[in-house]
């Protein structure tokens, strides 16, 4: 396989995670079980994921001034992901809340902070820059415009685009457009389409000429192809621990297979063991396997 080089455009957070057996309602105070600060934010997520799995990364996002941002650009230099285009903005490090319940489900409030002062024209300049670039991935916890600016320079440069909708805003049918691959939750595929992915007709009419894969979860993903063709993929059973990241994961692993060369077919089947696995470990970038680990899958 080919050398998988690799973008991201996208957010970078520190993650501040509370577990507990059942989360308080309105009003209420609980005592957890655990609190834990972890490297997050679904850009960053899905980048770490892609350098795991072997892939030379490039990641273009912003970090604050601050101890959080300092961290975030520390792990990047120790894994070997290109931050070069990491801007250091005046505003704080984006963070995000989350609380996660005994059956591994979690809930999530993200503060952009510093990730909101991406600018467009840094972005462009970044994809422009990276040698043998052959995938550039993008989410919306930046600025839609960064995205759209960013996928305008990538297909100028006849790479493959991945957006990830989530969390989930109206999309401008500019950005729909350039996009390659769209990789949506059963969530996001109802606000997108407007209705549930419950079957196979209704899939084959999401995108009608692009390529997509739906990410359904315990149930594994489901690959639309442009023609209209399905094919499903079936995830391992596992005890689900701590879902947070598990998304990221399967984006981050998917854009990696096609940058390397794999079928589709192949890179969804790959991200969702990858996916699989990292939910049954505590945390996002924390709980997804070794390169090694991945090595040894197939």
């Amino acid at each position: 396989m080919s050398k998988a080089v690799v973008a991201v455009v996208g957010s970078a957070m520190m993650d501040l995670t509370a577990y507990a057996a059942v989360l308080p309602g309105p009003g209420q105070t609980l005592i957890g079980d655990l609190f834990t600060t972890g490297f997050g934010g679904k850009g960053a997520n899905q980048a770490v994921i892609a350098a795991h799995c072997g892939a030379e990364v490039h990641f273009i996002g912003a970090l604050g001034r601050d101890l959080f941002g300092d961290s975030i650009a520390q792990n990047f230099s120790t894994l070997g992901i290109h931050s070069q285009s990491v801007e250091r903005s005046e505003s704080a490090t984006g963070v995000a809340h989350i609380w996660v319940d005994g059956a591994g489900e979690n809930r999530i409030i993200i503060i952009p902070g510093a990730n909101h002062e991406i600018e467009s024209s840094r972005a462009v300049v970044a994809i422009n820059s990276i040698e043998n670039l052959s995938v550039v991935i993008a989410q919306c916890e930046i600025k839609q415009e960064v995205t759209l600016a960013a996928f305008i320079a990538a297909k100028a440069r006849g790479c493959i685009t991945i957006l990830n909708p989530a969390p989930y805003q109206l999309l401008s049918q500019d950005l729909l457009e350039l996009c390659d691959w769209i990789i949506p939750n059963e969530t996001e595929f109802a606000a997108i389409h407007g209705e549930l992915p419950t079957s196979d007709e209704i899939l084959k009419t999401f995108r009608p000429g692009k390529n997509s894969v739906v990410t359904l979860g315990a149930l594994g993903a489901v690959l639309i192809n442009a023609d209209g063709s399905i094919n499903r993929v079936s995830a391992p059973i596992v005890t689900a621990v701590d879902t947070t990241g598990a998304g990221d994961a399967f984006v981050g692993t998917f854009a990696y297979g096609l940058a390397s060369g794999m079928k589709p077919i192949e890179a969804v089947a790959l991200g969702i063991t990858v996916a699989s696995l990292s939910v049954t470990k505590k945390g996002a970038q924390s709980s997804y396997p070794t390169q090694t680990e991945i090595s040894t899958l197939s």
